[in-house]
């Protein structure tokens, strides 16, 4: 397998201080992005929930808006990352997605086409007709097996019952086995507290196949990314996820929460009501924090919130600029920043990985 995409740096030794030589590293990334709404402009007559996002629908959704939205989003993909890893995250999770044929749509894009990036996506049952997917760079990521983990609210007795399918995806980055779990949990319509509990649920499902993992095998490395409709701090994530911010206290069956310190500094991933939320999260299994040189581990994590991703005046400034005010197309990105985990190993253990 080629590795011209790895970055080489030169970082300090984080060893005992007497070991305070230079080492040549590599780098990979994993990201998520929230599309907010990516729909393609065809009245799918199966699918009730993209009637709004046509051209006879309110936000006179036609193809060229499409066309411009796919435009905008590969920009800022093409850019996700690229200081540190020149061609970019060798994954990347996405929510928001109407159907497989937006994310070939996507990946076909002029900004991003040379990385000739795949996609992972099955129809979920949404009742927005909405769904997760992955993109993944075949020259780092290899697919060994995926399939949607289905997430059932409908003893909870919400009207519609269904949400979006956890994607999971079991693969090798370059040459360290990886699972992936692609989630966008249910949103806070009709208030925080009275849909915390479908939150809740949706959890429980990602935990018992992490607890699973960890089961057969100590260390797994999992990561567990999306839009989770929840804060760092809140149950879903801190209870039922039992994800902590506090690295030293990560064991190998525990889940590290990189994105806590982030939110109570304030800076989220996406804004409401003059306040920050942190929901777009990337959280990793203590596996990835043990500094092995041979194999990949967690260096640090960004919330990719460059200037030409926020809104530049008025009463939303310095929110994410999205995509519609209103019904009224603003020529913007999404209402969420991405955000972005970077990975690394030294140049001797790649190597000796393999």
């Amino acid at each position: 397998m080629s590795y011209r995409y790895l970055l080489t740096l030169l970082l300090l030794s984080y060893a005992a201080a007497a070991c305070a030589e230079k080492k040549s590293y590599q780098v990979s990334a994993i990201a998520f992005y929230n599309l907010e709404n990516l729909f393609d402009a065809d009245d799918d007559p199966d699918n009730t929930g993209d009637d709004e996002f046509t051209p006879a629908g309110p936000y006179n959704y036609t193809k060229d808006i499409y066309q411009q939205k796919l435009h905008n989003l590969a920009t800022v993909i093409r850019q996700l990352g690229s200081g540190v890893t020149p061609h970019g995250p060798a994954i990347i999770g996405v929510a928001e997605v109407e159907n497989g044929r937006v994310l070939e749509d996507l990946i076909a894009q002029p900004e991003i086409r040379e990385r000739n990036y795949k996609i992972v996506h099955f129809e979920s049952p949404d009742s927005r007709g909405i769904d997760v997917g992955l993109l993944y760079h075949p020259g780092y990521f290899t697919v060994i097996n995926a399939r949607p983990l289905h997430v059932d609210i409908s003893r909870t007795g919400q009207k519609g019952g269904t949400t979006r399918d956890i994607l999971y995806v079991q693969g090798v980055l370059a040459g360290d086995t990886v699972h992936v779990l692609v989630n966008h949990w249910p949103s806070r319509r009709g208030g925080e507290a009275a849909s915390a509990p479908l939150r809740a649920i949706a959890a429980g499902v990602g935990r018992k196949l992490i607890d699973s993992l960890m089961k057969a095998r100590p260390g797994v490395k999992v990561v567990l990314m999306g839009d989770l409709n929840d804060d760092p701090i809140n149950a879903s994530v801190a209870k039922v996820l039992g994800a902590i911010g506090d690295r030293e206290m990560v064991t190998q069956k525990k889940l590290y929460n990189p994105w806590m310190n982030f939110y109570k500094h304030g800076i989220g991933s996406l804004a409401y009501n003059d306040s920050w939320n942190l929901f777009d999260q990337i959280i990793i299994s203590g596996g990835w924090l043990q500094p092995d040189d041979a194999h990949w581990h967690f260096y640090k994590a960004e919330i990719f919130n460059r200037e030409f991703l926020r809104t530049s005046f008025g009463r939303y400034k310095g929110y994410p600029h999205r995509s519609f005010s209103g019904n009224q197309w603003i020529n913007g990105y999404s209402d969420h920043f991405p955000t972005i985990i970077y990975l690394i190993r030294t140049a001797d253990g790649m190597h000796a990985a393999n």
